[in-house]
């Protein structure tokens, strides 16, 4: 499979080709953008190995989260860690969604100078605090969206900060302000403000326990308020934890069994929910 990678508006990107038989133009092939999670495969080029989406007939653009891959702080893990043990919130996680929202547009419109793809709404897909990201991108509702995936999703991000305990060695302290900023990336509170395009949402039946109801509750609000509540679409995979990929999830890798089974119910979900390119 080609790859190809560069920057847009000094986003790393790794970006996958249609095959050129599931498009008759290729400059107008359709669009993907992803945010990869935090746990492996933590970068964009190791979560465009582990979820490749091969037989999705559009350019599959994998975007590397901030503080991540490429733009690894200068003091590498250590110094991300350090962030999380300054504090989990305003520090680490907040900041992660914050800023790959507010790179995106540019990113976006860099891709599209780049790459033959088509101009119309795109489809995004995030993971884990990537789904995040994903979540934020509809509810700003600035940039058209086609579809959108979400894989083992951070849907309420204090949801995730007993996850990022161990890795700042204490308990958080919850402020106010903490609250607050929490409160702002909490998308079922926030679900009048979504007015989504067709939705999946793909929970691993072994994902945090946290997470996995906080997917429920979103099913269940955006269903509660849309005309078309088929639209939304959640399913569960046996035996999938919350990682796609073994540790360290830096580099690209084999792609693992449960990896697999996710590609090929977003992948069949897509070629069903995608704009025919021509």
């Amino acid at each position: 499979m080609d790859v190809v990678t560069g920057t847009a508006a000094g986003v790393p990107f790794t970006a996958l080709p249609p095959r050129t038989s599931d498009v008759s133009r290729q400059d107008h092939a359709p669009l993907i953008i992803t945010w990869h999670m935090l746990d492996a495969p933590r970068t964009d080029a190791a979560f465009a190995a582990a979820f490749p989406m091969a037989e999705v007939p559009a350019w599959r653009v994998h975007l590397g989260m901030p503080m991540c891959g490429a733009r690894m702080p200068a003091g590498g893990v250590d110094e991300v860690f350090a962030l999380a043990r300054d504090d989990a919130v305003s520090s680490f996680l907040v900041p992660f969604v914050e800023s790959a929202v507010a790179e995106f547009p540019a990113a976006l419109a860099a891709v599209r100078a780049q790459l033959p793809v088509d101009d119309g709404p795109v489809t995004i897909v995030g993971a884990s605090l990537g789904g995040a990201v994903a979540l934020q991108v509809l509810a700003d509702a600035e940039i058209p969206v086609h579809a959108a995936v979400l894989i083992n999703p951070a849907i309420r991000v204090s949801s995730a900060v007993p996850l990022v305990e161990p890795m700042a060695g204490h308990r958080y302290e919850w402020s106010e302000q903490a609250r607050q900023r929490c409160a702002d990336l909490d998308f079922v509170a926030r679900a009048p403000e979504i007015a989504p395009p067709p939705l999946l949402i793909v929970s691993g039946d072994d994902d945090h326990p946290e997470f996995r109801a906080d997917a429920a509750d979103l099913v269940a609000a955006l269903r509660g308020q849309d005309g078309d509540p088929g639209r939304i679409e959640q399913i569960g995979v046996p035996g999938l934890a919350h990682p796609l990929a073994d540790e360290p999830g830096m580099e690209p890798a084999p792609q693992r069994a449960d990896a697999h089974a996710v590609d090929e119910i977003v992948t069949r979900w897509l070629r069903r929910i995608l704009p025919v390119a021509g």
